[in-house]
């Protein structure tokens, strides 16, 4: 399984945000942080707001912070919601599968239950698992 790097970021994001709930984050502060483009970042935190992960405060003084406690945010969630694609082989996605041996194979199934083993794990894990108390950035 490989997580594309804009569902990374979007993980990191929310690990930095929630090691400080009581504060305000700038996209580019995160950014500095971690030493990852800005760029890259504003699209990310555009679609975790969309998702609900995160609040958005515009103008002097405006920033970034959770939406919800630490607590409630799945890390399985986020990584479905940010993850564009979940197939880890061709034939997981029929319109463009050009493999031969799709109808017969097994193989498909054995991988699609690894998927659905690795999503269940991160459902086990909450942000505030990944934060663990330890402030970021401070």
């Amino acid at each position: 399984m490989h997580l594309t790097r804009y569902t990374d970021y979007s993980l990191r994001v929310l690990i930095y945000l929630g090691s400080r709930q009581d504060k305000l984050a700038t996209i580019g502060e995160i950014a500095a942080h971690y030493g990852i483009s800005r760029n890259h970042l504003m699209k990310v935190v555009h679609q975790l707001g969309a998702n609900g992960y995160i609040d958005t405060l515009r103008g002097k003084g405006g920033g970034i912070r959770l939406a919800r406690p630490p607590e409630q945010i799945v890390v399985g969630k986020v990584v479905r919601s940010m993850e564009e694609n979940m197939a880890i082989v061709e034939c997981f996605t029929p319109n463009t599968c050009d493999c031969i041996l799709a109808p017969a194979c097994l193989l498909k199934n054995a991988l699609d239950e690894a998927t659905q083993s690795f999503l269940a794990t991160l459902d086990l894990y909450t942000l505030a698992d990944l934060v663990g108390g330890q402030p970021i950035g401070l």
